[in-house]
């Protein structure tokens, strides 16, 4: 059974920092790429990024680029999304996903989330 772990959100001043983490267990993790997503309050899933299953060449949406950083520990089974310059707009729930995100209208193996609130 896949399972997908999230933790490290919480109550940040904008122009604060965060580090998620997704513990992941239940499959070959260093076989899959891995991706962050985030929704914000009565809003739809917003991709946030992707890092292919070697670490090497991750992606991300436009307005997160420069200021996260997704990562891997393949030893660890972990996956990590470091947030630096947050701003208001990046209060979501944060989920880690099985695999690349293709779009809403798909199924995923995906964690329950990791709240991050960004106030000051």
């Amino acid at each position: 059974e896949v399972q997908l772990v999230e933790s490290g959100g919480g109550l940040v001043q904008p122009g604060g920092s965060l580090r998620l983490s997704c513990a992941a267990s239940g499959f070959t993790f260093d076989a899959y790429a891995m991706s962050w997503v985030r929704q914000a309050p009565g809003k739809g899933v917003e991709w946030v990024s992707t890092i292919p299953w070697n670490g090497g060449g991750a992606y991300y949406a436009e307005s997160m680029k420069g200021r996260f950083t997704i990562s891997r520990d393949n030893a660890k089974n972990t996956l990590y999304l470091q947030m630096n310059s947050l701003k208001s707009e990046d209060t979501a729930v944060y989920r880690c996903v099985k695999g690349p995100w293709l779009g809403s209208n798909r199924e995923y193996d995906w964690g329950q989330g990791t709240q991050v609130t960004v106030s000051s």
